[in-house]
């Protein structure tokens, strides 16, 4: 079989001293962390589109890098291209993919066409988890970037459109559990509008939670036991996306009913579009136990628009991983790395420094989650600032055993609160301390 990484070696675990660029400085899989090797933490995941498929294409230029493997073909250049994805992961030791059904097989001139080569491709790449024991992490559907879709799929305008994009998630859902993924995502792409003139957003709304539910009956129908996932985000390449931010998905998904089997696909770069920081994301999730999965990447503050680069700021790594160790862990889900390198940077071999960047960032991040757990000044002082809440007032307040009424009585006798220091430099030093003591 061709390599088509030659220069990429099986890339293994060195410690921070090492100046070999291939090489693990953080991400050991096997090291110990709060109970639990680090793979198991981390369960990174490699995405099929912007690692395989992505040519560095950008509004302004065509593609820099070559992704053809060698063939002219389109099915043999699929079976290309899940041949070197395949050789990349076993290399750098990633346990888990991620696919849109348009990444692992070409769309035909027809839906039969497109469906027979996705099942072509299933198959074949079926053999090559079995030979190498990577894993499938979830699958999705690419209902976005044919011209059918560009008044949307599940929100089109057009029942057809609609019509078509149920019949390629049934099959996306058929492959899903056919390679044994344990997560299925709704990543709403052109679900929105760019102007509310000539939209019914009452009747796309409530279309695109009746494609939900037709996609939860057949899954579960079919015997998956896995997650459903939507995956929020503001806007691009719609003006206004209705998966706006997890708040509002939340509330999408109660008014709908879909609470129970849907969980979040939370993008870095994603909640910073929204405004958020990456932290708000996970941490709104967590409390409201819909936290599911990870698109790992970062944006560039600079821009207003999804850069999907690779995560290598320390700080959101660590407050990322503070926020899924306090989650209990990934269940079904995991870190994939919805990242690709720029568009200059178009070696075969710059896509192993990316990741080996990345994962080395969320290793250590990881790590510092961890240690800010297990030192436990944080948690400490949000105890304490919270303590009011535990006795008197506080807990009448919290057990729901007051009226506005005894609270106007308990002002009254008591004056004017006694207010504390939020400390937040204080805390900024702390974090500091943990991440570079």
């Amino acid at each position: 079989m061709a390599s088509y990484f030659p220069t990429v070696p099986t890339v293994k675990y060195e410690g921070s001293k090492s100046k070999n660029p291939m090489a693990f400085k953080f991400y050991n899989p096997d090291q110990i962390i709060m109970g639990k090797p680090m793979k198991e933490h981390l369960k990174f995941a490699m995405s099929y589109w912007h690692t395989l498929c992505a040519g560095g294409r950008d509004p302004f230029g065509v593609e820099t890098m070559g992704r053809t493997y060698g063939q002219t073909d389109p099915m043999a250049q699929a079976k290309a291209k899940a041949d070197a994805g395949f050789e990349f992961m076993q290399k750098l030791g990633i346990e888990y993919f991620c696919f849109h059904d348009l990444d692992i097989a070409p769309e035909g001139a027809t839906f039969e066409e497109t469906r027979a080569n996705l099942l072509e491709m299933v198959e074949y790449i079926d053999g090559l988890m079995k030979k190498t024991g990577i894993k499938l992490l979830w699958g999705t559907a690419n209902c976005f970037g044919n011209p059918r879709y560009m008044h949307g799929a599940g929100t089109s305008c057009n029942a057809d459109s609609f019509a078509y994009a149920a019949s390629q998630i049934k099959n996306a859902i058929d492959a899903t559990i056919r390679l044994g993924g344990k997560g299925y995502v709704f990543w709403g792409g052109r679900e929105g509008y760019e102007t509310l003139l000539n939209t019914d957003m009452g009747l796309e709304l409530d279309n695109m939670a009746r494609l939900m539910k037709l996609a939860v009956a057949y899954g579960r129908s079919k015997g998956f036991t896995g997650d459903f996932y939507i995956e929020p985000k503001p806007k691009e390449p719609t003006k206004h996306q209705y998966d706006f931010d997890t708040a509002t998905v939340i509330g999408f998904l109660r008014k709908y009913g879909l609470d129970k089997d849907f969980k979040m696909n939370i993008e870095a770069n994603h909640a910073t579009l929204a405004m958020h920081t990456f932290q708000h994301e996970l941490r709104t999730a967590r409390i409201n136990g819909v936290f599911g999965s990870i698109d790992a990447n970062q944006g560039d503050y600079l821009l207003g628009w999804d850069t999907d680069q690779f995560p290598t700021n320390v700080y959101d790594t660590t407050l990322c991983m503070y926020e899924v160790l306090k989650a209990g862990g990934f269940t079904n889900g995991g870190l994939n790395f919805d990242a690709k390198v720029r568009r200059g940077s178009f070696t075969f071999e710059d896509i192993a420094l990316a990741y080996i960047s990345g994962m080395d960032a969320f290793a250590l991040g990881l790590i510092k989650a961890a240690a800010a757990i297990e030192d436990g000044r944080l948690d400490k002082f949000v105890e304490n600032r919270y303590a009011s809440y535990k006795t008197g007032i506080g807990k009448d307040i919290v057990d729901g055993k007051v009226t506005l009424e005894q609270l106007e009585a308990y002002t009254l006798k008591n004056g004017e609160p006694k207010m504390e220091s939020g400390k937040q430099e204080y805390l900024e030093s702390v974090l500091n301390e943990i991440i570079f003591g």
